[in-house]
């Protein structure tokens, strides 16, 4: 590993430990050449996942576009920050259990409804809104009845 502070080839690993959540490995390195010391992360290499849009575009999936967009529906709510990063890493979790690196973003959808209706009521409907694209009052009134018939 390279010096970041004056471009040494070679540093060496002072010390070595797991992360809280297990997922990297972090490490103290010294540089021999001017003793200079930091820290480094190791993870593993994660494949990437391919959103398939309505219109048929392909993307990148990108986590920070999903948390936003469940921040616009949750605003003002009782609902944590935590909750919602949460909630799209679990999300991201289940579509690398995939076999496929490629998913529709309809399917995207319906995992973020799914969460939010145990989550909260008022975003599920403001995200339902957005994502299912009701045009009138009575869409929204038969999805909130959707709603009520489905927490009985």
């Amino acid at each position: 590993m390279k010096c970041p502070f004056c471009g040494h080839a070679d540093t060496d690993v002072v010390d070595s430990r797991d992360t809280e959540e297990l997922n990297a490995v972090r490490r103290r390195r010294e540089c021999p050449s001017c003793k200079k010391r930091f820290t480094t992360y190791e993870r593993p290499e994660e494949s990437i996942i391919i959103v398939i849009k309505r219109d048929g575009k392909r993307e990148k999936f990108d986590k920070q576009k999903l948390i936003n967009s469940i921040l616009k529906s949750v605003g003002k709510r009782p609902v944590s920050y935590n909750k919602i990063v949460e909630l799209v890493e679990d999300i991201e979790r289940e579509l690398r259990t995939k076999q496929s690196e490629e998913v529709e973003s309809r399917h995207i959808g319906e995992m973020v409804l799914k969460r939010l209706r145990k989550l909260d009521d008022i975003a599920y409907i403001r995200f339902a809104a957005v994502y299912k694209e009701f045009k009138t009052v009575e869409d929204v009134l038969n999805e909130i009845r959707l709603l009520k018939g489905k927490k009985k």
